[in-house]
This record gives C-alpha cells, sequence and structure tokens, in this order.
C-alpha cells in the first residue's frame, strides 16, 4: 500500500512539473494586475493612452517616484493611484487609511492615498518640465481608485477617491465630452495642441518603468528583472539581452500532444532610439531548456522570484 501511495506521489509531481505553469500567487499577481485592469478600463471609458508602472525620477529627493498609472487624454493628465485594498477601512487623523481583513483581523496602514498621489503628480509635472513640456493650468489632476469589491469603509472620502461602488457605476462617454471625475478635476483644464499631445505621448512612453513579466494566464508582474538562471550553455547566449539593447523578449513555445517542450525559443530584437523606442525589425532567436529560470524582483515585495520560462508569454525591460 505505501508503495503505491509513494510512486502515487512521484507521478503526481512529475506530472505537475509538465503540465503546470510556476505562478505567484498573491499580491505580487493581484495588485499589479488590478493596476492593468484600471489602466484598460479608464481608456475605454475616457479614451486617451494610460501608462503604467511609471518610475518618474525625483530631483528633490534623487530617487524615483513610483506612479501606478497615468492617463493621457486630449490635452489632460490624470495620475491615478490604484489602492486595492480588501477588508475595513477606516482613516486615521492624520490621513492614514488602517485596513482590518482576514479572520485573524490584522491591520495594515497606509500613508494618505491622496496626499501620496497628489505629490507624485507634482514630481510628474517637474519631471515633464524637464523634458520640455509645461502643462497648462488644470490640466494636470489626480485620483485614487479603488477596484476591490472587498473594500468596505463608513468614511465619507473626498471626491478625488473613487470607492468601487463608484467605480462599477462609471459609464463610458463621448471622446469630446469630459464627464465623471475627469471633468470635476479638470473643469478649467484647457485643450492642448496636438503637437503637444504627441509630445506627452513620446514623454510617457518612453519614460522609466518598471519591467514586467506576463505569465501565461495573461497575469502580469511588474518589478526588475535580474537575470537567467540555468544550464552555462543556455544562459551563455542569452547574456546578449541586456536592458540598454532590449526591451521586450517574447517566448515562443511549441509543443506536440499536449506535452511540455524540453525546449523553447526566445526572440528579441534590439532597441532603436530612433524609432521614438519602439522596437527594431531585425529579430533575434535563442533556442534554450523550457527550465531556464528569469530571476525578478517584484514591486514592493522583498521576496526575489523566479519564473520558469515556460510560464512566460513575455518580458519587458524599462531602459
Amino acid at each position: 500500500m505505501w508503495v503505491e501511495i509513494i510512486c502515487g506521489l512521484v507521478i503526481y509531481k512529475l506530472v505537475r512539473r509538465f503540465f503546470h505553469d510556476d505562478e505567484i500567487l498573491g499580491d505580487d499577481t493581484s495588485d499589479s494586475t488590478a493596476l492593468f485592469s484600471v489602466a484598460r478600463r479608464v481608456e475605454k471609458l475616457y479614451g486617451g493612452k494610460a501608462y503604467v508602472g511609471l518610475r518618474i525620477p525625483d530631483a528633490d529627493t534623487a530617487s524615483r517616484q513610483d506612479i501606478d498609472v497615468v492617463l493621457l487624454t486630449k490635452g489632460q493628465v490624470v495620475v491615478i493611484g490604484v489602492k486595492n485594498l480588501s477588508g475595513i477601512v477606516t482613516v486615521t487623523s492624520d490621513g492614514s487609511w488602517v485596513c482590518e481583513a482576514g479572520k485573524h483581523h490584522t491591520t495594515h496602514t497606509y500613508p494618505d492615498p491622496l496626499f501620496e498621489v497628489k505629490k507624485q503628480a507634482s514630481v510628474l509635472e517637474s519631471y515633464l518640465e524637464q523634458r520640455g513640456v509645461t502643462l497648462l493650468e488644470g490640466n494636470l489632476s489626480c485620483k485614487v481608485i479603488i477596484p476591490n469589491p472587498n473594500f468596505r469603509t463608513m468614511h465619507a472620502f473626498p471626491s478625488e477617491v473613487i470607492t468601487y461602488e463608484e467605480w462599477q457605476h462609471l459609464k463610458p462617454v463621448s471622446r469630446n465630452i469630459l464627464s465623471g471625475w475627469v471633468k470635476g478635476a479638470l473643469c478649467t483644464g484647457k485643450e492642448m495642441h496636438e503637437s503637444s499631445n504627441q509630445k506627452l505621448n513620446f514623454i510617457l512612453g518612453t519614460a522609466p518603468m518598471w519591467d514586467r513579466v506576463e505569465l501565461k494566464s495573461r497575469k502580469i508582474v511588474l518589478g526588475e528583472f535580474l537575470e537567467f538562471k540555468g544550464k552555462q550553455e543556455d544562459t551563455l547566449p542569452l547574456k546578449h539581452i541586456k536592458r540598454s539593447k532590449v526591451d521586450h523578449i517574447s517566448i515562443q513555445h511549441t509543443s506536440m500532444l499536449g506535452f511540455a517542450p524540453s525546449r523553447l525559443q526566445v526572440l528579441y530584437s534590439y532597441r532603436d532610439y530612433r524609432s521614438e523606442g519602439r522596437p527594431g525589425s531585425e529579430l533575434k532567436e535563442v533556442t534554450v531548456r523550457s527550465s531556464t529560470e528569469v530571476v525578478f524582483q517584484p514591486r514592493d515585495s522583498t521576496k526575489i522570484k523566479k519564473f520558469k520560462l515556460s510560464s512566460l508569454l513575455s518580458i519587458s525591460l524599462s531602459a
């Protein structure tokens, strides 16, 4: 009997090794997924382009200011903080949010999110000025969005804070009309010239941002790519992939009869700085073992994660 149990466990582990991908479960993916979910929805609601996971240089502190989402519509810039909080939230006298969640009623305290987003907006405005764009009065605003259905509170928030209930009831609007939370914050804004809008898109599109890995489940994790890890004959050709030269890596999976492939193709192209950050046209290909790993430091986490290439669809690197 014990022999059958042991054999069964061995077979289970082997099957799981071949048929199940390595993924992060928990805040590392849920928070990053929430950012991209919010970005997609505000684009659908208000048009324009949403930039996710920016790391804007702060000249005053000689550090980088993390910004969850920046929405650029026709002449309007909205800095959005995403608080994917689950639990009961209270607000202290200094504006901090205290979230109590779980069966053990664990509490976590967060600095005033609206104050933090306003600080990020100030840093972004200075950064844009350094790169040659001065925003007109009223063209920059801030919002805090809470997209988690398990968020609960008895507190009355300022209009800049969009609770889950309000978030769910936002409706798409005409691309020529500012409405809802955008209009409320930008009622004095002036429409920018098309050339200024194009320049803003270029600046935000080439601004420093977090690296990202996209899992086969379509989840995206923000953080910092560290290195490839595996057998030397696999990692050696991958050493040509450096963030100063490459911005996007695609993983091409091939399989027969549903079995996981033992090798896969890593496709990449060198950056072409003359084409506004778009990748170059010459595609490079490296074939490596599917067990080769990506060592990655997720945003807002102290733990380093390892992803097998077989579990990924792509990797994006910031310059």
